[in-house]
């Protein structure tokens, strides 16, 4: 899912002239679409990652209620901690998504403002 983050220099290298090369392509509407990808790609990864946090936030949820009826299962221990590691997990994937989507946006502005200014409601 992070193919488009990255490739973002290769990507921009290939589509986006240099200057001397600037009027053969245009490069606002080349901006725009990588813009457009950028924007769905984060969004997408953002909605995947918080809902398999929920989710597993569910089941350690529930596996704690059941942890706490039967103290003695260690088997059900064991799940407990596996899911609270997956949780911490996901969760720590978010700090993830926030450096490469923060690197990707760093390039694309560095390549782009010239050609393409993003709405500002975004």
């Amino acid at each position: 899912m992070r193919t488009i983050d990255d490739r973002i220099v290769h990507e921009l290298n290939t589509t986006v002239p240099t200057a001397s090369f600037a009027g053969k392509i245009d490069a606002s509407q080349t901006c725009k679409q990588l813009y457009e990808s950028l924007m769905a790609a984060h969004a997408s990864r953002d909605r995947v990652i918080k809902n398999c946090i929920a989710q597993t936030s569910t089941v350690v949820k529930n596996l704690r209620e059941e942890r706490e009826k039967n103290l003695d299962d260690l088997t059900l221990l064991k799940q407990l901690r596996k899911e609270q590691t997956k949780l911490k997990w996901m969760q720590s994937e978010l700090n993830v998504e926030e450096v490469v989507n923060d690197r990707s946006w760093k390039v694309f502005n560095e390549r782009c403002r010239i050609h393409f200014k993003p709405p500002k409601n975004e």
